[in-house]
């Protein structure tokens, strides 16, 4: 059952970025209804915390609408540092990352759908961004070598992972020592209807996957990591219930600041 799951979340989000249009997670466009582009992406990414000049500042089509909020906002980005985004799909908040780090640091983009890697791919080197590197691999079993990294980031992706125990690990793993987590990340606010954890459709649009709070610091914990905190962010219920009408989603699950520190 979790590889199919994994299988129709990778086989939707090629979809996605071979389309060209944005739907599931983040822009809540549902099967067959009509997609959300332009204006209305960078509305949505206003509501997630995003400034507008940070939307107008990466290339065309890095921005599908995808996220649940806006790890830049928390992670607190130095000059020189090493910066790892699992789940990075066409690179929005990769190419976001490299502007902070600077020439002097290094942004790696970890994404398991060839499709979104080709077009994150397209979109640095049409901006000729040469600081961020993007690379085919599955976030359970990060393809890079131990202690890369000063920070984990990741936007609305880990919900949609089978094992986000070995998600926690991984990225502890590949942290170096006083590293950092910072997540924007789907929890659930109340108990998920059976029906809605087995449907496909719903995991990913980023709502059957979501873990409760105690479980994600659980989880957290059992990786090594320190000074965590998990803080859910009632706003966020405005577009999530844009994500699948009539599910009552926003009732069932919300968006969260997730931090931890190595």
């Amino acid at each position: 059952m979790e590889k199919d799951t994994k299988g129709f979340v990778k086989q939707r989000y090629a979809e996605i970025v071979l389309a060209g249009r944005e739907a599931g997670c983040g822009c809540g466009e549902e099967p067959g209804g009509a997609s959300c582009c332009g204006d209305k992406v960078d509305s949505y990414g206003l509501q997630l915390g995003y400034s507008a000049e940070e939307l107008s500042s990466v290339p065309e089509g890095a921005n599908l609408g995808l996220g649940c909020g806006n790890p830049q906002a928390i992670a607190e980005l130095q000059p020189g540092e090493v910066v790892v985004d699992l789940g990075s799909g066409a690179g929005f908040d990769c190419f976001l990352a490299a502007r902070q780090v600077g020439a002097s640091g290094k942004v790696y983009g970890i994404d398991m759908t060839e499709e979104m890697i080709e077009a994150a791919r397209r979109n640095a080197q049409s901006w000729d961004i040469t600081n961020v590197e993007f690379i085919l691999g599955e976030i359970e079993s990060i393809p890079l070598p131990d202690e890369t990294a000063d920070v984990v980031i990741s936007n609305c992706v880990i919900n949609l992972s089978p094992d986000k125990a070995k998600v926690f690990a991984d990225a502890y793993r590949i942290l170096r020592p006083g590293g950092r987590l910072a997540v924007s990340d789907i929890v659930t606010a109340a108990d998920m209807p059976e029906e809605i954890k087995r449907d496909q459709m719903m995991h990913s649009a980023c709502i059957a996957g979501a873990s409760p709070i105690d479980e994600t610091i659980r989880m957290m914990e059992a990786a090594g990591f320190k000074d965590i905190s998990v803080e859910p962010k009632g706003d966020s219920r405005e577009f999530i219930k844009t994500w699948a009408p009539g599910s009552r989603a926003e009732e069932l699950i919300i968006s969260a600041d997730i931090r931890g520190s190595k």
